[in-house]
């Protein structure tokens, strides 16, 4: 049975030519047994009639924020107790700005801080607006507040552009919020690795590295929206955890192995900074200073177990995806890399440039397998994301129809 029957469904329609979607949207929601009441923008009005909505759910359409046919004249905290679930589709780029900001001066914006039930969002909009990093950071702001992100899809838009941007189409997004998603990599079962290790030296100190967890999180993410099912293994980040179906924290390369180990899955992707060696002896107290005459400390170090390389020996062995964050001789190092510890993919990315690597929300990276090499652009670590997964799942894709 549908999770949709007998829900009772918002659907918000804001400002953009993708509003002649949300038309066949409404069907595709009542035919999966939902009850669906629509919020109109004054910009949806302008492309979309109130009208068509009404005939289409059998209920009145809401425009108006203050509403003097509602008891009390508070119509959007009666809607928003009504609601089980608030759809936004199409979302503008103001839409989204409106909703990460809290704005609440309209119907739409009042509804979502008043509502209770869980937000998704599906953007529309030119291909460059998408990938502005204004729009990003709005994106991030909803995904860490809980909202889930259905889309946007890439193709031709009505602009003339090609890119991202277009809402995804009705039949997927009911299937994203019945769980029936349509993407890529659906019933895909992905094993991820983000954030740095620490390895500890005594009770307070440890060795650690710079790695922030962005890309891995970013990817956790994409991977998500993409219809995988992802089991993030996370060492210690300060980031609101990513919509996946399970996160396993860790904190050392060790307890990393043993969780990747467990379950590599059907595609592994290594995007954690795993630090190369740990401490040879670890203190039970805390370690003191030896005296003020002796200046020098001298530290025993034995080498991590290299987690990829022995992910890629696993039976049945996974698609293997690989990062090599270096500083010099990128590609080089990348194509050893690839050959070296038998993976399908280096992701290889030169973190000594400001616009990349660790602690910054951009990106830089250049792909690199047996077939050559393919640099993609400087963008946000969400954007990036995206591309990487729309080309991790084609090679994925080509990569079991030989297996």
């Amino acid at each position: 049975m549908s999770s949709l029957k007998n829900k009772r469904v918002i659907l918000a329609v804001s400002g953009g030519i993708a509003a002649y979607k949300s038309a066949d949207l409404v069907r595709k929601l009542r035919d999966a047994g939902a009850e669906v009441r629509v919020v109109m923008t004054k910009g949806a009005e302008a492309f979309v009639t109130a009208l068509t909505f009404q005939a289409l759910s059998g209920n009145p359409v809401h425009t108006e924020l203050l509403d003097t046919e509602a008891e009390a004249g508070m119509g959007h905290i009666e809607l928003a107790r009504w609601g089980e679930l608030l759809l936004v589709a199409p979302a503008s780029a103001n839409t989204l700005a409106r909703l990460a900001h809290g704005l609440a001066d309209d119907l739409l914006g009042t509804l979502a801080l008043a509502s209770k039930a869980p937000l998704y969002v599906a953007p529309a909009m030119n291909q460059a607006m998408w990938a502005h990093s204004a729009t990003q950071a709005n994106v991030d702001t909803l995904r860490a507040r809980g909202a889930r992100v259905i889309g946007p899809d890439a193709g031709s838009q009505a602009c003339g552009d090609v890119g991202e941007g277009r809402m995804t189409e009705p039949l997927a997004i009911v299937g994203a919020l019945t769980g029936l998603s349509t993407g890529p990599l659906t019933g895909v079962r992905v094993t991820l690795t983000a954030g740095p290790t620490r390895e500890a030296l005594d009770p307070v100190r440890y060795i650690s590295n710079h790695s922030s967890g962005k890309m891995g999180y970013a990817l956790a993410q994409a991977f998500t929206d993409a219809g995988a099912q992802v089991r993030l293994i996370s060492g210690p980040v300060n980031l609101p955890a990513p919509a996946v179906d399970a996160l396993v924290q860790v904190n050392s390369a060790q307890e990393m192995l043993a969780a990747a180990l467990a379950d590599p899955g059907d595609c592994f992707v290594g995007a954690a900074a795993v630090a190369d060696y740990r401490p040879a002896t670890v203190a039970d107290q805390k370690i003191k200073k030896q005296g003020d005459a002796i200046d020098d400390m001298t530290l025993a170090l034995v080498r991590n177990p290299d987690i990829i390389a022995q992910v890629a020996m696993s039976r049945p062995k996974p698609y293997m995806v690989g990062f090599a964050a270096e500083t010099q001789a990128l590609l080089s190092y990348a194509r050893d890399k690839l050959v070296r510890k038998k993976l399908d993919l280096v992701i290889a990315n030169d973190v000594s440039r400001p616009d990349a690597g660790f602690n910054v929300d951009t990106n830089t990276v250049t792909l690199v397998d047996q077939h050559g090499d393919k640099a993609l652009p400087s963008q946000s670590k969400t954007s990036l994301a995206r591309e990487l997964v729309n080309e991790i799942a084609q090679r994925y894709q080509a990569h079991a129809k030989k297996a």
